[in-house]
């Protein structure tokens, strides 16, 4: 068993594949399940998100464990083998690290994977399929993520997919102070989403949820006004920029509910920002008239601003994370000498336990104690000697200067001058 991870993501793959692998929050444990369940695989975990679809496992056939994603999401292996990218041992360890460490980010430095990585983790937890080897991977994971925050400025500067999305609204109406913003879904982006947009003081703010209690507890925030799904049909025209972010696989708006709108509206444009993966509007949508529709890829060039200068903070990071991975792989080394430490170990009490028992008989027999102790001693050196003694006496000539070398390292003999 090895540690494996693959994937795809925003770098690997376009938007229509990554949002062909995607697992909601209410399937993730099922799935793990069935992995872990019909593979050769001993643990494993799932980072789903916007932006990438990992699995991090300890498996010896890690073509099993790709076959399954494309099983499961009853794709053909062949189409998405192409966009898949590989990281055994190591190369795996150091993957996790950057991912963590926001270096592996659409948005360099974004702080949010982390929290989603903490959350594949409970995930995997939950379901039972995550053992010893992914606990400590994670576990380092964390700690090297908060060492980069902590020792460089990787964070500073960088322009959240939030952020870009209300810059991107500037540009087109200039003033969002007399826009109508509504926002669809009440989840952790379009929260941070809310943030940025209602610090532009837009004249209304709308929220519209599948449930109405987190809609309502959203909109008090924001002295916005709460709707749910079922209303966007004759509310959609009523606004004037909409950001989506569902956990819908199907999409919420369509051509004809957004042709609609903007009839209604006599074709005052709308500008659409679409940050869920699956998609949350149609991509027919991008075919009208009057209408800017940004999916989550088409912010890549924003987030990007100020990259050159934490081009330093990169460089201290990827030195930080180096570091961890000889440290982790040291860690690893160890571990997978335990089976034949344990077997060692278990040898050397069975020879106690026979010789032990052995001196007990001659005891009970009257046997001079002093005596008993010294076949004792004897009996327990003859054992384990008996067998590396043997190996040396018929050692083929080409071998024989290695096991030399070996016993000696291993007894810290030192041989006669």
């Amino acid at each position: 068993m090895q540690l494996f991870a693959f994937g795809i993501n925003h770098n690997t793959a376009p938007l229509d594949v990554r949002e062909q692998v995607t697992f909601p929050e209410n399937t993730m444990e099922l799935a793990l399940r069935d992995l872990v369940g019909r593979n050769p695989i001993k643990e494993a975990a799932i980072v789903s998100t916007c932006n990438r679809t990992e699995v991090y496992c300890c498996t010896d056939k890690p073509e099993d464990a790709m076959a399954w994603l494309a099983d499961f999401h009853h794709l053909p292996t062949r189409e998405l083998d192409p966009y898949l990218y590989k990281f055994p041992r190591e190369h795996a360890v150091k993957h996790a690290f950057r991912v963590a460490s926001g270096l592996d980010s659409m948005v360099l430095g974004e702080p949010q994977i982390l929290g989603q990585l903490k959350s594949a983790v409970k995930s995997a937890e939950h379901a039972g399929t995550l053992g010893l080897l992914l606990h400590k991977l994670f576990q380092r994971t964390f700690y090297v993520a908060k060492e980069v925050r902590t020792s460089t400025e990787i964070g500073t500067s960088s322009v959240s997919m939030a952020a870009a999305a209300a810059r991107l609204a500037e540009r087109i109406f200039g003033d969002i102070s007399e826009q109508r913003v509504l926002f669809i879904g009440a989840g952790e982006m379009i929260e941070l989403c809310a943030n940025h947009f209602a610090a532009r003081n837009p004249k209304k703010i709308t929220v519209a949820n599948r449930t109405t209690e987190r809609a309502e507890a959203l909109a008090e925030r924001f002295n916005a006004q709460a709707i749910t799904l079922s209303e966007l049909p004759e509310q959609l025209a009523l606004h004037d920029i909409v950001v989506t972010c569902t956990a819908s696989p199907l999409p919420i708006l369509g051509k004809g509910m957004v042709e609609r709108a903007i009839k209604i509206r006599k074709h005052r444009p709308i500008f659409i920002v679409d940050l869920a993966v699956p998609r949350d509007v149609e991509s027919e949508v991008a075919e009208l008239d009057d209408v800017f529709l940004y999916y989550v890829d088409d912010l890549a060039e924003i987030v990007k601003e100020g990259l050159d200068s934490r081009q330093n903070a990169v460089a201290q990071a990827e030195t930080i994370i180096d570091s961890n991975v000889v440290d982790f792989m040291r860690w690893l080394a160890t571990r997978e000498m335990v089976p034949t430490i344990r077997a060692l170990r278990d040898q050397g009490e069975r020879y106690r336990r026979h010789e032990l028992e052995r001196a007990h008989k001659l005891l009970e027999k009257g046997e001079d104690p002093k005596k008993v102790i010294e076949a004792l001693s004897n009996g327990l050196t003859n054992k384990f000697l008996h067998v590396p003694s043997s190996i040396l006496n018929h050692a083929a000539a080409d071998e024989r200067e290695e096991l030399v070398e070996l016993i000696n390292r291993l007894y810290q003999l030192h041989r006669p001058q």
